[in-house]
């Protein structure tokens, strides 16, 4: 087996249709296996920590740091289409929601939101979410992949969605209150699927 070779579908050795290997997904990179799957109301208490982390550090999402996990379920969990919960052990490392970007003629454009734990960054897990995210839009019928308001000092996102084809079509000056840095720009990024 390859050392890294992105999003391992099993389904895909199995024969199974394009929906089922989105259903279930393992991950393996250097002996790290974790399981992608649909997340479900009962996932959310798994995925609070680290919807909270990240919302509290108010470094890569526009929530309000204070965000109550009622909201943040409804948001996460409730609103989009699909949401997705990356774990290894009974843990939550990720997790990512799919959702329709616009209504009527921009329907065939879908909007997705990633989660990485701190412990389990570098391993490749962003890059999995995003395949599988891609392979998944796809097979709901989607076009395209915008991504609506990534911080452009999020430097290791925006590097991998450049790397996984999501070019830079629009930028928000000064858009992004970050804690640290101030006033920063917010990419608009884009792929056709």
């Amino acid at each position: 087996m390859p050392d890294f070779a992105g999003c391992r579908h099993l389904g895909m050795y199995l024969g199974l249709s394009i929906a089922a290997r989105c259903a279930n997904v393992s991950f393996y990179k250097r002996n790290y296996c974790m399981r992608i799957r649909e997340a479900t109301a009962s996932d959310f208490d798994l995925i609070w920590p680290l919807f909270k982390e990240i919302a509290r550090a108010g470094e890569t999402y526009a929530f309000e740091p204070d965000i109550t996990k009622e909201a943040a379920e409804q948001v996460w969990l409730t609103i989009p289409r699909k949401t997705f919960i990356a774990e290894k052990d009974g843990q939550c490392l990720g997790t990512y929601y799919l959702k329709t970007n616009q209504a009527g003629p921009g329907k065939h454009v879908c909007n997705c939101g990633y989660m990485v734990s701190a412990h389990a960054r570098g391993k490749g897990l962003a890059t999995a979410m995003c395949e599988h995210s891609q392979q998944t839009a796809k097979a709901l019928g989607y076009k395209a992949m915008q991504f609506n308001y990534v911080a452009s000092t999020n430097d290791g996102a925006v590097r991998l969605w450049e790397k996984l084809g999501y070019d830079i079509v629009g930028r928000l000056p000064k858009a992004f209150n970050h804690p640290h840095k101030g006033f920063v720009d917010a990419l608009v990024m884009y792929k056709w699927l």
